[in-house]
């Protein structure tokens, strides 16, 4: 009973009836949590509706009666703003579909022109193809492709040519065979070994050393002798010894029959005799050397065949090479003695200690002709030394005993070093030929020669009868006074009329004659060689051009346009379309030059070639017919465009109207630098390609991806860092005109190819941008190297200038070592070294274009220009330049070259610098 009415609670109700009650509240509460709202939200949306527009209790009534509590405000501004975006979203995408279906249409006209297009650029290659082959075939008909002649090699034992009616006769057409040398044979040369023959062991041991060095560096040499052209014998000089005489006359021919390619009578063949000394033993007066010719510094008349015997230099400096630091320089004109001569000869000591005064030469001429004028010549110089009206100074005594010489010949005095002290204080030296007529060449004449070019000492040679060294080729007179004896009484005054301008042209061309042709071995042996090579017309070697290591590299993007380099509104650079590399034209003056310009540039010192002027003594570069022809007919003429504005241009117009440039740009490791530098040539017009001369050892990053701008650009790698580098000629420039610019230089297409422009109307000087000048010192007594904002200019730097590829070789080849030497310890002056090379050469002083003088880019790393010890380098570079030329060949200029087609920016305080357009 207990239990069961447990189960029925405390108040008696059962359990199960107050779970039935809490689960039916539980329901309840559910309903009304869960239902009611949703049926208040119905209501509440769908009463307004039934009801009329002035019976709505929820919705906006008209004056907004239910917005005028704040939050409701705020509501009704959000719904009003989502809404009005919500229309101008889909305004917007109405235009967008209606966009993209006007550019579907686009593209598919687009589609459709390219197709067009393509059919038309076949058509094109087609009709191109089918010109091309018409116009091989027109050229092939009337132009035949001529083969090389060909070249006839005799045998050993050819006896050549019937022998001439007599040995003096011999002239090149008698006596030499031109079967064995065509005009392309390239000149090859066999010399013989001095210990083939019997007297090559008595030769001079520094003149056999001088001239076994000179034979291994010249590029004619071969060791073939059956294909040889010229076949050389050093027969002298012989070593005096008491032990062992000279060989006879007919002994000496007998040797020389016995060489193994004399053949019978030694035609083709170049006996060479170097003295040291001024007295040299002439052992081939009496020896019969057949149509063997001679080349030696003493030579009788009666021995002399003119046009095939050759008269050359001695040979002074056998083994050493001359020091550019001890020639004196060639300013001042004028020196402290108007003229010396120093010598002695006995036989014409008497007449000179006479007191009474010397005949004149035409009460002399009225008896029998004097057999020598040295007396009366001791005499008249005597007498100007003694009126004091210059100062001059003779002497006919040594006072030490003179050196040996030739009968009737002047004996030198002391050493060679006290000779040239005196000569180094003289305006001019005397050189008096010997009194024998028949001695027409002597070796002590040549030593004065030689030893008075060397110091700027004017030769003023006394007697017309004397052969100078290489006569037939060179212009003496323009180096060299010469005076026949009979005018002796007026050599003062035609010494003091000669001015002063005249002096130093006189001496600069005596400087480059001394340098070219007479001051090493090596000049000499080439001198030699040059010189038969122009009398028989044969074209001389090219220069060597510079071998490009091109160092691989990968290309990467697409280099897009630097607005600010490229942006030139209406201005038209070049054509539209990208043309093509095209290389200058080359060697188009071989065989023309040796014929028709053989005395027309030999020699010409006041002309574009005053340094290294070009001559058949000298190797013809491979560029030189561009630089000598341009705008005189030895180019193809094409025309120019003509026409104006867009039309002149889109062109270059001139004469050659065809012409590209090379961009070479010189880099040590500033790899961004480069890579925007080279990203800035995109798209110039008239531009080859772009080398590239890596100046560092380490090379490029491998992950460097390197710009594509459309041309090749060629990366070079060089063997050791030098500023050198920018001039060398690298065989992969292919163009006449270079760009040298910096890595780091920032230059508008514009601009650059207004330079180019300008440089093709002035093609021997250098066009650039920032101009320098020099200053002279007067506190120390130097010369300074000045950047200062100026209206005159001596330098264009080539940092960012054209010059000439012709430049490149005698910068790297033929300009003095000493100068490349001074480059490599400065790191420095490079750019000042071909200033100084353009302005010798040419005469004339760069031309700088524009209005700008700097062209650094902003931003760049700072380069070597910035050191605080630039200046001072460039003071000293310029001060050792001048002494190893000689003089200062830097011209001052005020002319400028400014486009009228762009607007030219001046500051303030330098507007009164005229400008020429």
């Amino acid at each position: 009973m207990q239990r069961s009415g447990g189960i029925i609670g405390n108040n008696g109700q059962p359990w199960v009836l107050r779970r039935v009650r809490l689960t039916w509240l539980s329901f309840m509460l559910f309903f009304i949590l869960v239902f009611f709202p949703l049926i208040a939200h119905y209501y509440l949306t769908t009463i307004d509706e039934a009801g009329g527009p002035d019976k709505r209790i929820f919705g906006p009534r008209p004056g907004g009666e239910l917005c005028e509590a704040k939050h409701v405000q705020d509501l009704c501004r959000i719904r009003e703003s989502v809404s009005e975006e919500l229309l101008q979203l889909e305004s917007k995408r109405q235009e967008l579909n209606g966009e993209i279906a006007r550019l579907n249409l686009r593209i598919e006209a687009c589609k459709r022109s390219i197709d067009s297009a393509k059919q038309d650029l076949l058509q094109l290659k087609n009709v191109i193809s089918q010109t091309e082959h018409s116009y091989k075939e027109l050229m092939a008909q009337n132009q035949p492709k001529l083969s090389l002649p060909v070249r006839l090699l005799p045998d050993k034992d050819d006896p050549g040519y019937p022998p001439p009616k007599s040995v003096q006769s011999c002239r090149l057409h008698s006596c030499f065979d031109y079967a064995r040398c065509p005009l392309t044979s390239g000149f090859p040369v066999y010399v013989y070994d001095t210990a083939s023959y019997p007297w090559g062991e008595k030769l001079d041991p520094l003149v056999k050393q001088a001239f076994a060095s000179s034979v291994k560096s010249s590029v004619y040499v071969t060791n073939n002798p059956n294909i040889a052209c010229l076949y050389i014998v050093l027969v002298g000089e012989i070593q005096e010894s008491p032990t062992s005489p000279p060989a006879s006359p007919s002994d000496l021919e007998k040797q020389l029959k016995a060489l193994p390619y004399w053949r019978l009578d030694g035609h083709n063949h170049l006996l060479v005799h170097l003295s040291r000394k001024s007295l040299t033993q002439n052992f081939l007066y009496n020896v019969s050397t057949g149509r063997a010719a001679v080349a030696q510094s003493t030579f009788f008349e009666r021995q002399y065949r003119e046009g095939f015997d050759m008269v050359v230099s001695p040979l002074v400096h056998a083994l050493s090479e001359p020091n550019f630091l001890e020639v004196p320089p060639q300013v001042p004109v004028k020196r402290k003695y108007l003229f010396t001569f120093q010598g002695e000869k006995v036989e014409s000591l008497r007449s000179s200690l006479l007191e009474a005064p010397p005949q004149s030469f035409e009460e002399e001429m009225e008896g029998d002709p004097p057999a020598d004028y040295d007396d009366r010549i001791i005499g008249t110089l005597k007498a100007v030394q003694d009126s004091h009206l210059d100062q001059v100074l003779v002497e006919f005594t040594c006072k030490n005993q003179p050196k040996t010489s030739l009968p009737t010949e002047w004996a030198l005095c002391g050493e060679r070093e006290d000779r040239l002290e005196v000569l180094k204080v003289s305006t001019f030296a005397l050189v008096i030929s010997p009194g024998d007529g028949q001695l027409v060449a002597s070796a002590g004449c040549s030593m004065r020669l030689f030893e008075a070019l060397e110091v700027g000492a004017i030769p003023v040679v006394l007697g017309d009868h004397s052969k100078l060294p290489y006569h037939h080729l060179i212009r003496w007179s323009e180096a060299v006074i010469m005076v026949p004896k009979p005018r002796i009484t007026e050599l003062h005054f035609l010494l003091r009329s000669i001015s002063d301008n005249d002096l130093l042209a006189m001496r600069r061309q005596g400087r480059f004659l001394w340098e070219t042709y007479f001051s090493t071995s090596e000049s000499i042996f080439s001198t030699i060689l040059a010189s038969v090579r122009t009398s028989i017309q044969i074209p001389a070697a090219p220069i060597r051009e510079e071998p490009a290591q091109e160092i691989p590299h990968k290309a990467g993007k697409l280099a897009g346009t630097d607005a600010n380099m490229a942006d030139n509104g209406d201005l038209d650079l070049g054509p539209v379309e990208v043309e093509p590399p095209y290389a200058s034209p080359r060697f188009l003056r071989n065989f023309t030059y040796t014929a028709a310009d053989v005395y027309r540039t030999w020699n010409r010192a006041p002309g574009p070639f005053h340094l290294f002027p070009h001559t058949p003594l000298d190797p013809v570069l491979p560029s030189e017919a561009k630089f000598l022809g341009s705008g005189t007919g030895f180019r193809p003429i094409g025309g120019g465009s003509g026409g104006s504005g867009k039309e002149f241009q889109a062109a270059l117009g001139g004469n050659v109207p065809r012409e590209q440039f090379t961009v070479v740009m010189l880099t040590y490791e500033r790899e961004e630098v480069l890579m925007n530098s080279l990203e800035r040539l995109n798209g110039l017009p008239y531009l080859n390609k772009v080398v590239v001369v890596w100046n560092s050892p380490k090379p490029p990053s491998d992950d460097l991806l390197w710009p594509d701008i459309g041309l090749p650009i060629v990366v070079v790698r060089t063997e050791k860092n030098s500023l050198n580098n920018r001039f060398l000629p690298w065989d992969a420039v292919e163009t006449e005109a270079i760009l040298s610019i910096d890595d780091d230089a920032h230059l508008r297409h514009d601009e650059i190819m207004f330079g180019f422009r300008v440089w093709r109307e002035a093609r021997d000087r250098i066009v650039g941008f920032p101009g320098r000048f020099h200053a002279w010192d007067v506190n120390h007594q130097s010369w300074l190297y000045n950047s200062n904002y100026s209206c005159e200019l001596s330098m264009v730097l080539t940092g960012a200038a054209f010059f000439h590829k012709y430049y490149a070789y005698l910068y790297s080849y033929v300009m003095p070592q000493a100068i490349r030497d001074m480059v490599d310890e400065y790191i420095n002056c490079e750019d000042i070294a071909m200033n100084f090379l353009v302005s010798h050469i040419t005469r004339k002083p760069p031309i700088k274009v524009t209005s700008r003088w700097t062209f650094r880019c902003p931003g760049c790393p700072q380069a070597l220009s910035h050191d605080d010890s630039h200046f001072h380098e460039r003071h000293k570079c310029i001060n050792f330049f001048v002494k190893v030329y000689g003089y200062m060949p830097l011209l001052y200029t005020q002319f400028r070259v400014d486009s009228v087609l762009f607007k030219t920016r001046l500051p303030h305080d330098k507007t009164k610098c005229f400008k020429f357009i």
